[in-house]
């Protein structure tokens, strides 16, 4: 009988299952958005009133950067994080740190969590900050607590 799991730790098991996501409260979950929507992450998309128009982001929401990978006819695409707004305003990439390459964006897209009550400034790197500057694939976003999101 080694190795076998009896019927009664299957039920404590999925009782603990239950208890968590019964506890778990549902803001701490958070929401997932498609950056851009159907635009998707591309170039010449104003990221910024998309922004506005979805906010506000809280705690534990996703973003979801969905992008085609590079080809003969789709420009390359990328997400970088910004480490401040200095750097985000000018496109200064020198510090920036990449999260999403160009491939991350096929299919379901590369997702990024906002866990931390932050400024986050994601932009687009690719062509040495050309699609940040002049294509405004960037934005901000400084998620609430998820505890207000019922406020």
């Amino acid at each position: 009988m080694e190795g076998r799991i009896s019927s009664a730790t299957l039920v404590v098991a999925a009782a603990a299952v239950l208890a968590m996501l019964v506890l778990v409260p549902e803001a701490a979950r958070g929401e997932r958005f498609i950056v851009g929507d159907a635009a998707r992450w591309t170039w010449g998309y104003n990221y910024t009133d998309w922004v506005i128009k979805k906010g506000p982001f809280f705690q534990n929401d996703s973003l979801v950067f969905m992008y085609d990978p590079p080809n003969a006819t789709t420009h390359a695409h990328s997400v970088y994080m910004m480490r401040n707004a200095a750097d985000y305003q000018s496109c200064n990439l020198k510090a920036a740190k990449l999260v999403a390459n160009v491939m991350q964006g096929a299919g379901s897209g590369y997702e990024f969590v906002l866990r931390k009550r932050k400024p986050h400034y994601f932009v687009c790197g690719e062509r040495g900050g050309i699609h940040c500057t002049m294509g405004q694939m960037k934005f901000i976003v400084k998620p609430k607590s998820s505890a207000c999101r019922d406020d």
